[in-house]
C-alpha cells in the first residue's frame, strides 16, 4: 500500500512525507539515519581502495563535475551530450511546464545536472564509480526490498546510462541501502552491499548493528515530535538531550 493513501494519523502516514505536519521531521529523520550510515562506511572503507565523496552532504552533478577527478572520468561536454540522448523521458512537473515548453533541450540538461545523488564512491584503481542511495520504505509486505530497489534505480537510471555512454572504459553501478519504517533491515542484502564497497569483513556487523540502533533512535524521535505537535509540549528531556535532528526533535 502506498503511504500516500494511508488513513491520517496512522503510523505509516505519520512516518511519511505525505503527512503535512510531519514532512519536515520525516526528512530530517531520513538524513539523520543516512549520514550516520554513510559516515560509518567512509570510516571503514580503506582509503587506498575507495574514495568516499561528500560524506557530510549531498552534491549536485553540476557541483561534482566542477572537480578535476570527475572531469578525468569524462568531460562535462561529452556527458551533457550523452545525457541529452537518454534523459528525454522525464515528464515536466506542472510548475516547470513553461520552462519545458520554452526550451526542452535546456530543461533536460538542467534536470540532469541538478540531480543530487545521496553519495558517490570512486575506485580509481579499478575505474569504478558507485552511486549510493538510501531509501526508507513501508515494510508491511515481504517484497518491500525489491519494490524500493526498483524505485531507487529508476531515480538515477539516466545518470548511470549517460556515464556508461560517456566513459565506457569505466564501471558505473548504483548501490541502494533500504530500511523499513519499522526498523527492518535485510541482513544479507545490507552486508552484500557493504562488501561491494570494500568494507572489511569484521566491520560489517558492527555497522549493521549501529545502523539499526540509529534507525530505532530516529523513530523514537519522530514519534516524540508527533506528540509534541499534538499536545503542544516538548517534555523535560527534549531540551536537555545531546543532539537536535531538526524540528526541535532531540535525541
Amino acid at each position: 500500500m502506498s503511504t500516500e493513501n494511508l488513513p491520517e494519523e496512522t503510523y505509516g502516514h505519520i512516518n511519511s512525507a505525505f503527512c503535512d505536519g510531519m514532512a519536515t521531521t520525516v526528512t530530517a529523520v531520513h538524513h539523520f539515519i543516512w549520514r550516520h550510515l554513510y559516515a560509518s562506511k567512509a570510516a571503514q572503507t580503506p582509503a587506498s581502495k575507495l574514495k568516499v565523496v561528500t560524506p557530510d552532504k549531498e552534491s549536485s552533478m553540476n557541483t561534482l563535475w566542477q572537480e578535476e577527478e570527475f572531469e578525468q572520468i569524462c568531460r562535462r561536454e561529452l556527458l551533457t551530450e550523452k545525457a541529452a540522448d537518454i534523459d528525454t523521458t522525464i515528464a515536466g512537473k506542472k510548475h516547470e511546464r513553461k520552462r519545458y515548453d520554452f526550451d526542452r533541450t535546456m530543461f533536460y540538461e538542467n534536470c540532469f545536472w541538478n540531480r543530487r545523488p545521496d553519495g558517490i564512491v570512486i575506485n580509481k584503481n579499478h575505474r569504478a564509480l558507485y552511486i549510493v542511495k538510501f531509501k526508507r520504505s513501508s515494510d508491511r509486505n515481504k517484497d518491500f526490498l525489491g519494490v524500493k530497489e526498483d524505485e531507487a534505480n529508476e531515480k538515477h537510471k539516466s545518470i548511470i546510462e549517460a556515464l556508461k555512454a560517456a566513459a565506457p572504459e569505466w564501471k558505473f553501478e548504483q548501490i541502494n541501502f533500504v530500511a523499513g519504517r519499522r526498523a527492518t533491515v535485510v541482513e544479507d542484502d545490507f552486508c552484500y552491499k557493504l562488501e561491494k564497497l570494500n568494507v572489511q569483513e569484521g566491520e560489517k556487523y558492527k555497522i549493521l548493528l549501529a545502523h539499526v540502533q540509529r534507525i530505532c533512535e530516529a523513530l523514537d524521535a519522530l514519534m516524540l515530535s508527533y506528540y509534541q505537535k499534538i499536545h503542544g509540549s516538548s517534555g523535560a528531556d527534549a531540551t536537555t538531550s545531546i543532539e537536535n535532528i531538526g524540528e526541535q526533535v532531540y535525541l
